[in-house]
């Protein structure tokens, strides 16, 4: 699967010992740009952690399999990214956050009152 959304945060990395070696996780929480925007956080392991090039605020690409794993009887589900990179040809440009976002919606218009002479009462 792909997505295309901007870097809101870059969670702590974890890392430990497992079975097979020292194993290392990073998490990143992205935004997508579509009306009802969605944050969808994102897990990169092992030799792809590369939190030094992520920017917040910039636009990525991120390729990613969505996997499940049961465990005493509930299951978890995580977004593992194979491949995350900038958008736009490869510009890590961070976008100003104080820009609201487009919407392609009218603005609604207040309603006039005028003001008569008819009282009710």
């Amino acid at each position: 699967m792909e997505l295309q959304a901007q870097l809101v945060k870059i969670l702590p990395a974890q890392s430990g010992q497992g079975r097979n070696g020292v194993w290392k996780k990073q998490e990143y929480v992205f935004q997508t740009q579509d009306q009802y925007p969605k944050q969808v956080c994102v897990s990169v392991w092992g030799d792809k952690v590369n939190e030094k090039d992520m920017i917040p605020g910039t636009q990525y690409t991120i390729s990613f399999d969505i996997e499940s794993r049961e465990y005493q009887g509930r299951y978890f589900t995580e977004a593992r990214a194979w491949k995350i990179v900038p958008a736009q040809g490869g510009n890590a440009q961070p976008q100003n956050s104080a820009t609201p976002p487009v919407f392609d919606a009218p603005m609604p218009t207040e309603p006039v009152f005028e003001p008569s002479d008819d009282l009710p009462f």
